[in-house]
């Protein structure tokens, strides 16, 4: 009897110890959980920590970006993310201010979508920098969105792929020396796309080096110092929408100093963005033939030429973005945000 006693009291005490070791580990996991502290398993800065009159604002990556991933909360200097947090722990969904949804991640099943129920007044930000060509399952996302994230200049976020920068005073730019003619450097080749029917034609007129997939290779650290030898650029996208616009004109041509020939929406739009006269459009000729002419005119008269770098001395461009330039951008669109809206139907608007 002695020994079952004593049995019983060891079993007590166990049963005891145990229970305050789950009732430990579950406040332990509930302060990691809502302490903005342990976001993302990071020890954030004590200044981020101690704003007295501001709680940050928890901003979840969902998904990254075809998998690639990026250093969070280490911003651009012109974007200021004061007063916020990213994280990609999944696990903080229900006390996040936003959540961030690239599209091509998830737009193939709902399942890959939160299942669990939104929090009052969080903001799901939907992100695409691909054309609506090449956005498919757009309706997966009726009644769902609160904010569009994109190149389009009416997004809620506007995060185009490039853009111009004021000099801080006038300058002199130093065109790149040229040794090359135009060149083009292509990744997905369709020989039944706009874009490679009309190279097609105007390679018959004037020479243009190809670059990329079974063409001349031109390895990623090469990219500058190989397109700026060239007089011209083919910025030709792989397909025309409005304000779509990519690195094909931001990186390759504006930034590494050619000048640009371009393939996209029209004239007037590129405008909104360049100067009329730092770019050449297909459609300003009738004819590919026609536009061979002009490049092989300005090939010979070197001061027609350089009229189209005059603009280098008010502005320079801004083509280095990376997925850090915009995901930074949804700190400040989530401080200034006036009104919760819901988009009803995103393809309506996003065509």
């Amino acid at each position: 009897m002695e020994l079952q006693g004593k049995t019983l009291t060891f079993r007590k005490y166990f049963i005891f110890f145990i229970g305050q070791m789950f009732l430990a580990s579950i406040l332990f996991s509930f302060y990691n959980f809502t302490n903005p502290s342990t976001v993302n398993n990071e020890v954030l800065p004590i200044s981020v920590l101690q704003e007295p009159t501001n709680k940050s604002k928890i901003i979840l990556v969902w998904t990254w970006p075809f998998g690639d991933r990026f250093p969070l909360n280490e911003c651009p200097p012109y974007n200021d993310i004061s007063g916020c947090i990213y994280t990609d722990n999944i696990t903080l969904y229900s006390s996040a201010d936003a959540i961030v949804i690239h599209h091509r991640d998830v737009c193939y099943s709902k399942k890959r979508l939160p299942q669990i129920p939104r929090p009052p007044n969080q903001y799901w930000v939907w992100f695409n920098m691909e054309s609506p060509s090449h956005s498919p399952n757009l309706d997966i996302m009726d009644n769902l969105i609160n904010l569009t994230m994109s190149y389009r200049a009416d997004s809620d976020i506007f995060s185009p792929y490039g853009w111009l920068e004021p000099n801080e005073q006038e300058e002199n730019f130093t065109i790149p020396p040229k040794t090359k003619l135009v060149a083009w450097a292509i990744s997905n080749w369709n020989p039944h796309s706009k874009r490679v029917q009309y190279f097609q034609k105007l390679k018959k007129y004037v020479s243009v080096d190809l670059y990329g997939r079974q063409h001349l290779d031109l390895p990623r650290n090469e990219h500058e110092n190989t397109l700026s030898k060239y007089k011209f650029y083919l910025s030709f996208e792989n397909s025309i929408h409005e304000d779509y616009i990519t690195e094909k004109l931001w990186m390759n041509a504006l930034t590494f100093g050619c000048v640009p020939i371009v393939m996209g929406p029209s004239r007037q739009n590129y405008e909104r963005f360049i100067p009329k006269d730092s770019f050449i459009h297909v459609d300003d000729f009738s004819t590919a033939e026609e536009l061979a002419k002009y490049i092989l005119k300005l090939d010979k008269d070197e001061k027609a030429y350089q009229q189209y770098f005059t603009w280098r001395s008010r502005l320079h461009p801004i083509g280095h973005t990376n997925w850090q330039t915009h995901y930074c951008r949804v700190c400040k669109a989530l401080k200034e945000v006036s009104a919760h809206k819901t988009i009803s139907r995103l393809r309506a608007w996003y065509k």
